[in-house]
């Protein structure tokens, strides 16, 4: 018995890199399909090495420290947000993967990329999440500014970056890896151009970055009591239990301490008001919960 991760799966398959740095094709017993189970890229696994040109066999999965629903991948544990001067980011957007990412114990970094093309971005990002606990980092792809920062961040971490097409995510991760996106398999990554239908866990220069189809959008499972969404929000920590009526929902309640912390400048009006849009959303997704 061996113990390694998977890196890829495809048709039945699963390629899993051992502890020996080797790779090993196999295939899953069929218990996991009775537990309706699932091996995923990225699952720490036991198994047994095939012989000859037999397969192997996943024998365990080991618990996982996170999962994405669409695509289907485990143990992410760094969500790298990334958003850009053009295309206008979608900041809504990163709220919903900073509320997913904090669902799922993930780390987060939110990552101004293009830099170099203005100042507004990065502007808006350092006054909306200055009190999220979210890292945010000013880097340009083509300039190399901001990298090395980032890879620190990333290192012992395994990572996927996520975020709107035309960012600049390909470029971003051609100058982490030094890959040819030409030729290189992350050249997959680059959304209507190169389209990848398998995860993948990507090793090189110390760096691991999950691969995956559903690169620009990754989809969390989401259905939660609303009273419950202000516990993703960091900010709002500080004046909960503040409000004249409790449970409060920070919507359009009277009385409410971060309705008056937004009047007070000292929370985003705009992060504010994507999380009532939010707020809006889970209600419905509550109510129809059982339908």
């Amino acid at each position: 018995m061996m113990k390694g991760q998977i890196i890829e799966g495809r048709g039945g398959l699963y390629t899993v890199r051992g502890e020996d740095k080797a790779d090993y094709v196999l295939r899953a017993k069929k218990k996991f399909r009775r537990q309706h189970i699932k091996p995923l890229v990225g699952d720490l696994v036991d198994f047994t090495p095939g012989e000859g040109e037999e397969h192997g066999w996943v024998e365990d999965i080991l618990p996982r420290q996170s999962e994405c629903l669409r695509p289907p991948v485990a143990n992410i544990t760094l969500l790298a947000l990334v958003v850009a001067y053009a295309p206008a980011p979608d900041w809504l957007l990163i709220d919903k993967l900073l509320m997913g990412a904090k669902m799922q114990n993930m780390k987060t970094v939110l990552i101004c990329n293009k830099s170099d093309l203005g100042e507004d971005t990065i502007d808006e990002a350092l006054r909306d999440y200055a009190h999220a606990q979210v890292p945010v980092l000013r880097v340009s792809a083509e300039r190399g500014e901001g990298l090395e920062a980032l890879k620190e961040m990333m290192r012992g971490e395994t990572t996927c970056f996520a975020g709107q097409s035309g960012v600049g995510k390909s470029t971003l991760l051609n100058a982490l890896l030094h890959l040819d996106l030409e030729t290189g398999d992350i050249s997959r990554i680059e959304r209507g151009k190169h389209t990848t239908r398998h995860a993948s866990l990507i090793e090189r220069d110390g760096l691991r970055v999950m691969d995956t189809p559903g690169f620009s959008l990754l989809e969390f499972e989401q259905v939660m009591d609303p009273a419950d969404l202000a516990d993703y929000y960091p900010e709002f920590t500080t004046y909960l239990g503040q409000c004249r009526f409790q449970p409060c929902y920070h919507g359009n309640e009277p009385g409410c301490a971060i309705t008056q912390a937004v009047a007070d400048g000292k929370l985003s009006h705009a992060r504010v008001e994507r999380y009532r849009l939010l707020l809006e959303k889970t209600r419905q997704l509550w109510r129809e919960r059982y339908d």
